[in-house]
């Protein structure tokens, strides 16, 4: 079967075409890796800066409310109370509906990114 030189050569040049198939595949790896990496961590930096925001203006409209209910209950000491228990009773409900509010869109967010194949994108 391998008597002449012509089906060694064609073997050579097959097994040189494979060792480049497979050192590209590495390559295209590497860039989809970075590509996926890049998503996820630009996703999370956004996240982290509107959680910021939101935070900051939670805080403000909160003093805001207080004084708003200054002058209904007539109490700076109620006002903050009537505040910090609402803020109280928002996170106890987000702890409660965790799973459906935090952790399955990141899990599904995380999986479309990893899990599915970038060819059926294009």
């Amino acid at each position: 079967m391998f008597a002449n030189d012509k089906s060694i050569d064609n073997l050579e040049a097959l097994f040189k075409e494979a060792k480049k198939y497979i050192n590209l595949q590495g390559e295209y790896l590497k860039l989809e890796l970075v590509e996926k990496l890049t998503i996820l961590l630009s996703t999370f930096l956004l996240l982290f800066i509107i959680v910021i925001l939101c935070i900051m203006a939670l805080f403000y409209f909160s003093f805001m409310l207080v004084y708003v209910l200054d002058s209904v209950v007539g109490s700076f000491i109620a006002s903050y109370a009537i505040i910090g228990g609402v803020l109280l009773i928002i996170a106890y409900i987000v702890y409660h509906f965790r799973k459906p509010l935090i952790f399955q869109p990141m899990v599904s967010f995380l999986a479309k990114l990893f899990l599915e194949d970038s060819d059926n994108n294009n």
